[in-house]
This record gives C-alpha cells, sequence and structure tokens, in this order.
C-alpha cells in the first residue's frame, strides 16, 4: 500500500472542486457589464440571486528568510499593528465600502528559509499553512478579497513566478528590488531545480507562508462556492500555481487590478482573468482588493434592484 503524502490532501481537495458555471447569464437586463458581473457572482454561489452580505477582505502576513534590508520583522509587525488599531488604508477603505477585514499573522517570529541555500518549508509545513488559510472562508463569508501584506511578499512570489513561466526572475520582480534580490533568487532557481515542475513543490521550495495561506484561501472558497477577488501580485501567483494543477481551478476567481507590480498584469493575462480596476498605482495593501470588492458588492446590489 502507498504511503499518502501531505501533498496527497491537496490534490484530492484539487480534484474534488465543484464545477463553477462561468458562462453566466446577467442577473438583470441592461447593466452591461454590471450585470454580466452579478449573474457571474450568483453562478459561482450557485444561487438564483448573488448574496454579499458577508463580504470580507483578508491579507497574511509573514516573513522570508530571504529578505534584505533591515529590520524587515519589525516592518511586517507595525504593518499588523496598523491594522489592529485601524489606522491602515485597508481599514477606511473597508469601513467605507461595509466590508468585514481580517489580517492573519503567519509565524512572523520565525522567517521561512533562505531559499538560495535550502527550501522555505518542509511539505508537511506548507500543507498545513494552506489548511490554516483555509479559515479564511470559516466564518461563512459569501464574497473574498484575498492578499498579502508582509515586506517581501512579492519577492517570494516572484521567485515562484519565475519557476512557473520559465522566465527570468528580473521580469518577476517588485519594483525596487536589490540587484543581491535577483541573485538570490537565481541561486534559488538553480539550487531547487523546480523550473516546469510540480507547482506544489515549487511552493515549499521557493514560496512562504503567505503564499501558501493563499492558495489554501482560494482552494477552500472554490469548495464553499465563495467569489474571490485577488488583491495583488502574491495573490495572482498563489492563484497560478493552482491553475497549474487544474486549469479550471480560477473559475470562481475575479483579479481586482492589474499593478503596479510590473510583472501582475503579465500573469492575469496569461491566467485570464481581466481587473476589475485600473492600475491606480496603489500600493497600500488591501485597498485596491476592498475597492474591487466594494464594486462587486454594488453589482450584486443593483443587479437585486
Amino acid at each position: 500500500m502507498a504511503v499518502r503524502l501531505p501533498f496527497d490532501d491537496i490534490r484530492d481537495l484539487v480534484g474534488g472542486m465543484p464545477a463553477i458555471p462561468r458562462e453566466a447569464r446577467p442577473a438583470r437586463p441592461g447593466l452591461g457589464r454590471l450585470g454580466e458581473l452579478a449573474g457571474t457572482v450568483a453562478a459561482i454561489q450557485g444561487r438564483a440571486r448573488p448574496s454579499a452580505e458577508r463580504a470580507l477582505v483578508c491579507l497574511f502576513v509573514a516573513s522570508h528568510g530571504i529578505a534584505s534590508g533591515p529590520d524587515r520583522i519589525g516592518q511586517a509587525r507595525a504593518t499588523l499593528a496598523s491594522f489592529s488599531d485601524g489606522t491602515a488604508p485597508a481599514n477606511a477603505a473597508c469601513t467605507n465600502a461595509a466590508l468585514g477585514f481580517r489580517a492573519f499573522e503567519l509565524a512572523l517570529d520565525l522567517p521561512t528559509g533562505d531559499i538560495a541555500r535550502e527550501p522555505a518549508m518542509d511539505e508537511r509545513a506548507c500543507v498545513a499553512t494552506m489548511a490554516f488559510g483555509m479559515e479564511a472562508v470559516a466564518g461563512g463569508a459569501d464574497l473574498l478579497a484575498l492578499g498579502a501584506a508582509g515586506p517581501d511578499a512579492d519577492l517570494a512570489a516572484g521567485a515562484v513566478a519565475a519557476a512557473l513561466t520559465g522566465e527570468p526572475p528580473d521580469s518577476w520582480l517588485p519594483r525596487g528590488a536589490f540587484t543581491e534580490d535577483e541573485d538570490a533568487i537565481r541561486r534559488a532557481l538553480a539550487r531547487s531545480g523546480t523550473r516546469g515542475g510540480d507547482p506544489l513543490a515549487t511552493l515549499a521550495e521557493l514560496g512562504g507562508r503567505d503564499l501558501a495561506a493563499l492558495a489554501g484561501a482560494i482552494l477552500a472558497a472554490r469548495h464553499g462556492r465563495v467569489p474571490v477577488v485577488l488583491d495583488g501580485f502574491a495573490a495572482t501567483v498563489a492563484a497560478a500555481l493552482l491553475q497549474a494543477l487544474d486549469p479550471a481551478a480560477l473559475d470562481h476567481c475575479f483579479a481586482g487590478r492589474a499593478g503596479p507590480h510590473p510583472g501582475e498584469a503579465r500573469l492575469l493575462a496569461r491566467l485570464g482573468l481581466p481587473p476589475l480596476l485600473p492600475d491606480w498605482g496603489i500600493e497600500a495593501p488591501g485597498v485596491s482588493g476592498a475597492l474591487a470588492l466594494g464594486l462587486v458588492k454594488a453589482a450584486t446590489a443593483v443587479a437585486a434592484g
């Protein structure tokens, strides 16, 4: 009898995803793309009319061993503190749109491995973090926006994107990345040998807890028939990992916006997800997700009359 590995449970969940009909009729005639958006939300939810009573923005904050620069954990903690005391732009955006908001800390004092020298996580830790991310839908949300808020989330996401696409890492790095960051990612890709390989192994080798939690949340939302808005490059890369496992894995997902990360629009085009919002250059975590989720929520209200 074959021994089951932790990733086998994730593959079972991917294989058991409910089918989603994305070619939905408008929920109400005369509303153009707004009606189409509401109709698609209803189809994802499996309802005659879409629901947006419990819309929620979730952000994941983690620390990465590959990070350069001073006091990265301190920066991440400051971000979390701003969420807790309600002073972050995301708090205001969610309050304005009557959205719920949660920020999840992912073992900030225990950075993942330095991927230039070792795997970020082992298989068991990766699956455990994906399971933690699945808690984002445990409260019964009917709409969900997902993103990462740590200072180095896009750095790890760039390494994963380079491995998934086979393109040079410099095309997937955030603006302002250091030369040593690019060199470290090149060493990580050479060390791990994950280019074109198993997406879950790529996540464990090169990703971070934030990417793992995001992938888990997206997967859990699919099983719960909860529409997801992807907020930012890290969430988009986490979604790309799932699509690499199953081409239909993102049929319940929308892209919030394309930018300001230089590779985000290109990756969204690969995923077949046109953004709901233009690139307004918003870098504050959670704000674009809240604005896009507010648009989806408004579409459901208008369609319902």
